[in-house]
């Protein structure tokens, strides 16, 4: 007799997968990994970065699987975790930007391809959604994690003031905070 993995509980899935049962996991990996995806992509603004980060976070997930507490979201769980992968990618960033600065630039620097999408690919949908997603990327990271959490990935107040470890007032905050600067960034004004 086979499971219906779809029919059973993040915890189930959970106790399965520590069991041994791989599709388990699997399971909570296609529950889960597009709402991970769209909040790693709002908060490092690049696909590519944002894919490599979701995989750290589900290779992680799987590792500490044990320390899972069932009575808790999965969808907050995994949150926390990829919010964590992503804090230490910028903070590789920071560091390979400032070593890129402090080291001479060879012949080889004008090798590298240039990243930028050709105007004659994009559209102007496109356009505006890479626009704003940019610039989420760019806010603080303590008002981005707020804003992604919260805004594009739906979980509640209470939810994200647990993954931030912050309270659901500084949340409240954060968000009034992250809107503000983002209609800033994006030239938005309120009539």
């Amino acid at each position: 007799m086979t499971l219906d993995w779809t029919t059973l509980t993040d915890g189930d899935l959970a106790t399965l997968s520590i069991a041994g049962r791989e599709a388990a996991f699997a399971e909570i990996v296609r529950r889960h990994r597009q709402s991970i995806f769209r909040m790693v992509r709002a908060s490092v603004g690049e696909a590519d970065e944002a894919m490599d980060l979701v995989q750290e976070t589900f290779v992680a997930a799987h590792q500490a699987l044990s320390r899972y507490d069932c009575d808790r979201s999965m969808r907050a769980w995994l949150s926390a975790i990829a919010i964590n992968k992503c804090r230490d990618w910028g903070r590789k960033r920071t560091v390979r930007r400032f070593l890129a600065f402090a080291m001479p630039i060879g012949p080889e620097a004008e090798a590298v391809p240039d990243e930028q999408v050709g105007l004659d690919q994009a559209a102007g949908d496109r356009q505006e959604l890479d626009r704003v997603t940019r610039a989420i990327a760019e806010l603080p990271t303590a008002l981005k994690e707020a804003l992604v959490l919260r805004t594009i990935e739906g979980l509640s107040q209470t939810e994200t003031a647990a993954v931030l470890s912050i309270s659901t007032k500084a949340v409240e905050t954060r968000l009034y905070r992250a809107r503000r600067a983002l209609a800033d960034s994006l030239g938005i004004t309120s009539a």
